[in-house]
């Protein structure tokens, strides 16, 4: 590996939660896999997650040292304290390394963290935009930003939202910060908070991949230009360039692999409903109790991850009565049960994660979005991609019993269950493509490293 001064070291700062820590340190690999040096700054208290071989670890405090966001309570008081804190410590890695024999070339930022741009300025180096969003979402919040198009006061809930180069998005297709601003308006002021000195970018990216959104991505290159560098999946799933890449590196949980692979075995193949909703969302002891009973009436075989805090609102004897055909997790390696043949189908909340994950792994989903831009996601693969299917809600937002097991049906064997899994499949080829020697992600990496390792040498040269 890299053993000589001026050859390119570049540091990667996520927003410390699992879905912005997996991509980047996902990058990370990817840029060490090709001579350059990599490290992931992440905040004091997540830093003993990390357990990535090649990758260096740093620690940068976000002011609230001990427990983070719990112990800040407030997403706005938070975010104030991580720039303040976060912009000051990242200064002082920088400057420790700067005179060692691989001083920082690059940082390359979470786009909720635009603050780390300035740091990269303030000390000379390039500083590069990461964001973890699809395309389409970013691209939406890009034309918000940019006032490309006037948001309607409110959106009407028959009336699509018309935005150049997408298709038409419905209330129930638009990330929940648009639809309501009100909700949750710290979130909304990060999101837009991307943009806001995103033109002094050395570099834009995007875990996207170029056969996936790249007509939506060119589209608005002039005030988001973006390079798409995804699927950002751990390289055993994919092109197999990466050896023993069989994870992401980081994990806030502690997961029960081995026991669910076990369990797996004695399952035929695809027979096996995978339902996760990721790390963050909660559902209603309601939406709970209506997913238990379809799984029931189901009579199909089901490995439910649902976490410690969140295992109350389960109905009672639920998990007793299911015995021999269902599994009940806190917390699992998603990636090999969704790479395990005795999976059939994926019911998610669509975080951009999971749904890259389950698509470049071909996987059929049920798409079940939460919030915010999960929303966009499970339009993109109920009728864009095709790969899923996405349940009706009623009247108070809930997806009924029946709703559900009729969906369950279909994907695990219904009509439409054949042309799901063929595009499931042809998704995961192109996903698989893209990231492989030769494709358009590996490209978009390729020039990036080039240009480091140029501007490396004429920094060599200039001494």
């Amino acid at each position: 590996m890299v053993g000589k001064r001026n050859e390119p070291h570049v540091i990667f700062v996520p927003y410390p939660s699992q879905g912005h820590i997996n991509p980047l340190l996902q990058f990370a690999k990817r840029l060490y896999s090709k001579g350059v040096k990599a490290t992931l700054a992440t905040t004091k208290y997540t830093v003993k997650s990390i357990n990535s071989p090649n990758i260096s670890v740093e620690a940068i405090s976000d002011g609230f040292d001990e427990s983070g966001f719990s112990q800040a309570q407030k997403a706005d008081i938070y975010l104030k304290s991580f720039k303040e804190n976060g912009s000051t410590t990242l200064s002082e890695i920088i400057k420790n390394y700067k005179n060692s024999t691989h001083p920082i070339s690059c940082i390359v930022y979470d786009s909720f963290l635009p603050w780390a741009l300035d740091v990269a300025k303030k000390h000379g180096i390039y500083g590069a935009a990461f964001f973890t969003n699809s395309a389409t979402v970013c691209v939406v919040f890009a034309h918000i930003h940019y006032k490309t198009f006037s948001l309607p006061a409110k959106i009407e809930e028959n009336e699509p939202l018309l935005l150049p180069g997408l298709p038409s998005l419905y209330p129930i297709d638009v990330p929940g910060f648009i639809r309501e601003p009100e909700s949750y308006p710290a979130y909304l002021a990060m999101k837009m908070s991307q943009f806001s000195n995103l033109e002094n970018a050395d570099w834009v990216f995007d875990n996207s991949f170029q056969e996936l959104e790249g007509e939506i991505a060119s589209g608005v290159s002039n005030i988001w230009p973006a390079r798409l560098i995804g699927p950002m999946v751990p390289s055993s799933y994919l092109d197999n360039i990466i050896e023993g890449d069989k994870g992401y590196g980081a994990s806030l949980w502690k997961p029960l692999s081995e026991e669910c692979l076990k369990w797996l075995k004695t399952k035929p193949n695809q027979s096996v409903i995978y339902i996760s909703f990721g790390s963050m969302v909660s559902l209603t002891p309601q939406q709970m109790e209506e997913m238990a009973n379809a799984l029931i009436d189901s009579n199909m075989n089901f490995l439910w991850v649902v976490r410690e805090t969140e295992k109350g609102k389960l109905p009672k004897k639920f998990i007793e009565s299911t015995i021999g055909k269902g599994l009940i997790v806190s917390w699992c390696n998603q990636l090999e049960m969704l790479a395990n043949q005795a999976i059939g189908c994926f019911v998610t909340h669509c975080g951009w994660n999971s749904t890259l994950e389950g698509l470049s792994l071909g996987v059929p989903m049920v798409a079940m979005p939460q919030w915010s831009d999960q929303m966009t996601d499970a339009k993109f693969i109920d009728e864009i991609w095709e790969i899923g299917v996405r349940p009706k809600l009623d009247k108070f937002g809930i997806v009924r019993r029946e709703e559900l097991l009729f969906c369950l049906k279909e994907v695990m064997g219904g009509k439409r269950s054949y042309e799901i899994r063929r595009n499931a499949g042809k998704w995961k080829n192109l996903a698989k493509k893209a990231i492989s020697e030769g494709g358009s992600s590996d490209k978009s990496i390729n020039v990036f490293v080039n240009s480091l390792s140029l501007a490396c040498q004429m920094k060599k040269y200039k001494k």
